[in-house]
């Protein structure tokens, strides 16, 4: 296929969806066609050697397409959105210097956004949040809620649990803005364009379904050991990820092989219907029916009628 023309006004384009509706081989093929590099924004194929239950894209399925943000870090560290955000603006625009054209690629809703969307994250004081979190063992949840109430009605009404009401405390005692007031805003950082999956959600279940008990036989469980010797359990993101945390049940001897797949589908399921609520709640993305066997025309065709973006 010869390479499309991307519309200048469109520097950056999305692939978002639940998880298991086929964004990585969509973001592939879309690179191909305009000559694009993908930009992970799947926040555990960020950890290296968290393979088979990410259903990372292999070296031979990526076809030459430069990937970035893929094994990054190590299973004992952690990630924040506001990292990603810096780590991603910085490729996008090293992505674009180079002529290429910039494909953000995952399900990780609030990290997408963080890439996309101005979004501004408040300052943290570690000796702040230490006395809050005292002052809420000492006093009470309500003693705490009542006051943030007072200094940000919003998250007064919103923030429910202990850890929520002491952040936005901290927040407001640092910088005398209301925690509210840094809620991402639905403006792209720049020019961008979203293109969504639609997927049969009876359809999807079957094939997440289909997809954990081929993880298993890939060698789940042996990926799960050697990462438990590499200090997955001190990670406190990747010891909980989808697959990790049911098979280190198994090698606890809690679990069957057999039930930390049931519970890996079920949890998987839940969690691609919190994906699908999560990007439908974004009025900006375009969708596409997943089994299209003209999905990638169609999406080239939305591209090229792609004009300035707010």
């Amino acid at each position: 296929m010869p390479k499309q023309q991307v519309p200048e006004a469109v520097p950056l384009i999305a692939v978002v969806g639940p998880t298991g509706s086929g964004k990585s081989q969509l973001g592939i093929a879309l690179a191909e066609a305009v000559g694009g590099e993908v930009i992970n924004a799947d926040a555990l194929q960020f950890y290296r050697g968290m393979d088979i239950g990410t259903a990372k894209v292999t070296a031979e399925e990526r076809a030459g397409i430069p990937h970035h943000l893929l094994d990054v870090l190590d299973v004992r560290e952690e990630v924040s959105v506001a990292w990603f955000q810096q780590r991603s603006r910085a490729i996008i625009a090293d992505v674009r210097s180079r002529g290429a054209v910039p494909i953000l690629v995952g399900g990780s809703g609030l990290y997408v956004r963080a890439a996309l969307d101005e979004l501004e994250f408040p300052p943290t004081d570690a000796e702040v949040r230490a006395r809050l979190e005292d002052e809420i063992e000492m006093v009470g949840t309500a003693a705490l809620r009542a006051r943030l109430a007072e200094v940000d009605p919003v998250s007064g009404a919103r923030l429910g649990d202990d850890r929520r009401i002491v952040r936005a405390l901290e927040v407001f005692e640092i910088t005398g803005r209301p925690f509210s007031s840094y809620m991402p805003q639905r403006v792209y950082h720049q020019p961008a364009v979203q293109f969504g999956l639609q997927v049969d959600r009876d359809v999807l279940r079957e094939r997440l379904a289909k997809r954990v008990h081929a993880m298993v036989e890939r060698g789940l469980l042996d990926e799960v050991r050697e990462l438990e010797a590499n200090g997955l359990r001190e990670g406190r993101t990747a010891a909980r990820a989808l697959g990790y945390g049911q098979f280190l049940r198994v090698l606890d001897g809690e679990w069957s092989v057999a039930e930390a797949a049931e519970d890996t589908i079920n949890a998987t399921r839940r969690f691609a219907r919190r994906q699908l609520t999560w990007f439908r709640a974004d009025e900006r993305v375009q969708w596409f029916d997943w089994l299209d066997p003209g999905l990638l025309d169609h999406v080239l065709s939305a591209l090229r009628r792609s004009g300035p973006l707010s």
